[in-house]
């Protein structure tokens, strides 16, 4: 393939974190350019009808969207939809502006297709990504993901601003306390710490009369009960939904990938975190049933991947790795093997595979 030889002959020979800002950069002209956008539009084709989904209120052409930390500055969800996703999800965002940690800080790992990083939420603060939102066409769902600034003392009023500045334009709102890359963010997984940032944002919102659908996206090392004393709360406190998973920081994962260099630390993406991810997804689809929308992301590599979240009861499917390995054309390939797959499998729409009893349940 084209994008094979471009990844193996160019791309490996800039450092990742270059590449990814001249990937974003070209989704950004490519959306100020009409003519180019409608040609790449057509190019990249509608997704089979069949695949189209109603999720959270909203009618999306797909079930597959884009990770938070791809568009990091809402600079690139208009390019990234005309490639074919059904959905973006910007940021992480913090409510002040930050440059994340010292570079390096995004590391290829070709041999697994995996990437480690310790970015820290590098963004230009929600201010900054107001005005990029209110600009914006709609030709695509954007849900917002948001954080911790790194040097607030106070979480809570830090994630209020950046959710009170972000919700009114945007389609959903993610709270993000599971990236491994802010010190003591994820100790916010905890219940109690966890029902106090949730219910002050939900109080904030309400008292603005923004109303929107509200997750929480938590991370795939948490044990098992803390798995499922999130789902817990998120019933109690009548979230939306759960995004599931972020990053790992598993230390047998983390020392196989990075081969014995010291310098490659972070939180690993990609088929490192398929399985426990997949696991996550069950454990929350056992304790919730259909009450929330679940969102799964963590290793999705292709249609496969795609089909096997959807079974195991997710609503709607992210990728960002896979999206970087398999290149533009990449959510073009995968909605035409999801539609084959539907035929070979007899199913008339892919929403009637989260209508039915998860596979693994009956197993």
């Amino acid at each position: 393939m084209i994008w094979r030889a471009v990844f193996a002959l160019v791309l490996t020979r800039i450092d990742a974190e270059r590449a990814h800002r001249l990937g974003n950069r070209s989704l950004e002209l490519l959306a100020r350019v009409p003519p180019l956008l409608t040609l790449v539009r057509r190019i990249a084709g509608r997704p089979d009808p069949r695949l189209r989904v109603t999720v959270l209120g909203l009618d999306l052409p797909s079930p597959l969207g884009v990770a938070a930390g791809l568009d990091k500055e809402a600079t690139a969800f208009t390019g990234l939809g005309a490639l074919g996703f059904g959905f973006v999800e910007i940021g992480t965002v913090t409510a002040e502006p930050q440059a994340g940690n010292e570079p390096p800080r995004v590391f290829r790992i070709p041999a697994e297709h995996a990437i480690v990083n310790r970015m820290g939420f590098p963004n230009p603060g929600s201010a900054a990504v107001v005005d990029k939102l209110r600009t914006r066409d709609h030709s695509v769902v954007v849900g917002a993901n948001i954080g911790k600034t790194k040097v607030a003392e106070d979480a809570e009023a830090d994630y209020v601003a950046s959710a009170r500045a972000l919700a009114p334009l945007s389609d959903y709102l993610v709270v993000n306390v599971s990236s491994p890359n802010t010190p003591g963010l994820r100790d916010m997984q905890a219940v109690a710490p966890l029902r106090g940032l949730l219910t002050a944002i939900r109080e904030a919102l309400d008292a603005d009369g923004v109303t929107l659908p509200l997750l929480v996206k938590i991370a795939p090392d948490l044990a098992d009960e803390d798995v499922l004393a999130v789902a817990d709360l998120a019933l109690e406190l009548d979230l939306d939904g759960i995004v599931a998973t972020n990053t790992t920081i598993e230390p047998g994962a983390l020392a196989r990938l990075a081969g014995g260099d010291p310098a490659i630390t972070g939180g690993a993406s990609g088929p490192p975190v398929r399985a426990r991810s997949l696991a996550v997804l069950r454990l929350l689809r056992e304790r919730v049933g259909d009450r929330l929308v679940l969102v799964s992301v963590g290793g999705v590599q292709d249609a496969d991947d795609v089909w096997d979240r959807l079974q195991a009861g997710a609503s709607l499917v992210q990728a960002y790795t896979g999206f970087v390995y398999g290149g533009p054309g990449w959510p073009r390939r995968l909605h035409r093997d999801l539609a084959a797959r539907l035929d070979r499998e007899g199913v008339a729409r892919i929403g009637d595979l989260t209508a039915r009893a998860p596979a693994y349940l009956s197993q």
